[in-house]
């Protein structure tokens, strides 16, 4: 993707962002348009296939569950999840890496010391460790999976603080006497707006597949709730005989992972923010 003159969005991220923001509506008010819930099951449509002439637009499942409901639900979840869990990892991530890189010396090189030995660790184990011992709610699937994803984030706002660090306007403030932490959140942070928003956005297409991927191993989001990757298990067992059941909540996970990573790299070369 190229830079648009005055730093506009890429014709495909604009047209990713539109889809993104017509899948977010439909996800929202679509339950409204079909009278099915995601529990009742009707035993007259077993695993009946998509198609606007019954009851059951998007088909069934093996139980009678309606696959539309079913659907909408679960993608609702993943997105949820995918910015609650966004959200805390930034929180971490930009004020750790903004102190880092703002505090320099032995003090930033003790704390990457710390992220690199996190980043050499298995956190997927760490996750499903404390799913396994505190349960699988899934306001402790938002926790847990924000808790371990924000070290990418305070690489990229560490190095960005460093190179904020060295600017004029910072030397004046540390010369009028403001406290260190008033010049990483009065100063440095606001500045961190082109950065954080773009990799905050691929953050999100991030973290709703690896809760994905924690689902299809029965580790994420439990009954009676429901999510892509929970439907997506169910419908790999019966890939064979009702693609549908796979195909429903596999075809809308690729279309929000695609719409948010084409974002994502639209806002980063409007934005000229690059790999530091």
């Amino acid at each position: 993707m190229r830079v648009l003159p005055g730093g506009g969005l890429a014709p495909a991220a604009a047209v990713a962002l539109a889809v993104l923001l017509a899948l977010l509506a439909f996800v929202l008010c679509g339950p409204g348009l079909n009278p099915n819930d995601i529990q009742s099951l009707d035993w007259t449509a077993v695993a009946v296939r998509p198609g606007l002439n019954h009851a059951h637009w998007f088909g069934t499942d093996r139980l009678g569950r309606d696959l539309y409901a079913r659907t909408l639900a679960g993608a609702r979840v993943s997105f949820a999840v995918g910015v609650a869990a966004t959200a805390i990892s930034l929180v971490i991530g930009v004020s750790y890496g903004a102190i880092a890189g703002f505090a320099g010396g032995r003090t930033d090189q003790v704390m990457m010391r710390l992220i690199e030995i996190l980043s050499g660790l298995p956190l997927i184990f760490f996750v499903i460790f404390l799913s396994v011992v505190f349960g699988r709610s899934p306001y402790l699937l938002f926790m847990t999976i924000g808790a371990v994803g924000w070290l990418t984030m305070a690489r990229i706002v560490r190095g960005q603080a460093l190179s904020i660090r060295r600017r004029e306007y910072i030397e004046a403030a540390i010369a009028s006497g403001a406290s260190g932490l008033r010049i990483i959140f009065k100063h440095i942070i606001p500045n961190l707006t082109g950065p954080v928003v773009v990799y905050g956005t691929l953050t999100v297409a991030q973290i709703i597949l690896f809760e994905s991927f924690l689902s299809f191993l029965g580790l994420g989001v439990q009954e009676p709730h429901a999510s892509l990757g929970a439907l997506i298990a169910d419908g790999a067992a019966e890939m064979e005989a009702a693609p549908w059941i796979l195909l429903v909540p596999g075809g809308f996970l690729a279309l929000m992972l695609l719409c948010l990573n084409i974002l994502g790299d639209g806002l980063r070369d409007a934005w000229d923010v690059g790999e530091r």
